[in-house]
C-alpha cells in the first residue's frame, strides 16, 4: 500500500503539531511553577514594620467604609 504525497504530508503535519503542543505545554507548566515560587516566598526587602503599616492602612480604609455604609459624615 503506497503513501501519497498528500498523507505523509498530513502525517509530518501532525507529528509537528504534537511536538509543538507538546513543548508549549513544558512551556506553560515551567512558568507556572516560577509564579508559584515567586508567591511563596516574601518579597525581598519587605520587613514586619512594612506589613504593619499595610495592615494599619487597611483598618483606616475599613474604619471609613464603615463610616460612610452608617451614613457618618466624616
Amino acid at each position: 500500500m503506497p503513501f501519497t504525497t498528500a498523507a505523509v504530508l498530513a502525517a509530518a503535519t501532525l507529528v509537528g503539531l504534537a511536538i509543538l503542543a507538546r513543548t508549549a505545554l513544558t512551556a506553560w507548566n515551567g512558568w507556572l511553577d516560577l509564579q508559584r515560587q515567586q508567591l511563596a516566598r516574601p518579597a525581598e526587602g519587605t520587613s514586619h514594620a512594612l506589613g504593619m503599616i499595610d495592615l494599619s492602612d487597611i483598618k483606616e480604609r475599613l474604619r471609613k467604609l464603615e463610616a460612610i455604609a452608617a451614613g457618618v459624615d466624616l
